[in-house]
């Protein structure tokens, strides 16, 4: 039976193939990147299609793995861009003061600069590009902003709350009604 996309945990991505015999580079999220196939098989964002991976190696931050049942460069090549999941259960509980970074979306975000804690809208996703995290952040009076996710700009992750407190520095956050209009 499929995990409910609700459910899943993304844990990493490949990035491309590697050599002739269908070996391929992932990029892990994973705190040991290369522990990402130690959590079971893992499956695509919608929980359809499931991998069975085998890690082959590790250089600096790259992983290089083996899919069961692909054997060629064509087959790991596409491959890329695949998203790499594995259900809730699979992971350990996280320590006291310790979250998955999939538990911070759907929380209420608040700016701490704001009279009565203002809500700038909801946690809709996290997202990494390689500088670190940044959270989307939308349905809020500010329009849909990108926070970075650092102690400085989000010092409170309250999950038994359902809140992230934003301490944004000047110009951070701009009201959606300023962004790209002139000011006078």
């Amino acid at each position: 039976m499929a995990a409910a996309k609700s459910d899943l945990v993304f844990l990493g991505v490949v990035t491309g193939a590697r050599g002739l015999k269908g070996e391929v580079r992932l990029r892990s999220f994973t705190s040991d990147p290369a522990r990402i196939g130690d959590y079971g098989p893992l499956t695509d964002g919608e929980g359809r299609k499931t991998f069975h991976l085998r890690v082959t190696g590790v250089v600096k931050d790259r992983v290089f793995a083996r899919f069961e049942g692909i054997d060629d460069r064509d087959s790991a090549e596409a491959l890329k861009g695949l998203a790499l999941h594995v259900p809730r259960h699979a992971l350990p509980d996280p320590g006291e003061d310790e979250y998955y970074l999939a538990d911070l979306i759907g929380l209420r975000a608040e700016h701490s600069g704001a009279p009565d804690a203002e809500v700038l809208g909801t946690v809709k996703a996290v997202h990494d590009f390689g500088a670190g995290p940044i959270l989307e952040i939308s349905d809020g009076g500010a329009g849909d902003i990108l926070i970075p996710f650092t102690r400085d700009t989000v010092p409170v992750v309250d999950i038994a709350h359902g809140r992230v407190v934003v301490d944004a520095a000047s110009g951070l956050i701009e009201p959606a009604n300023d962004a790209g209009g002139e000011k006078g």
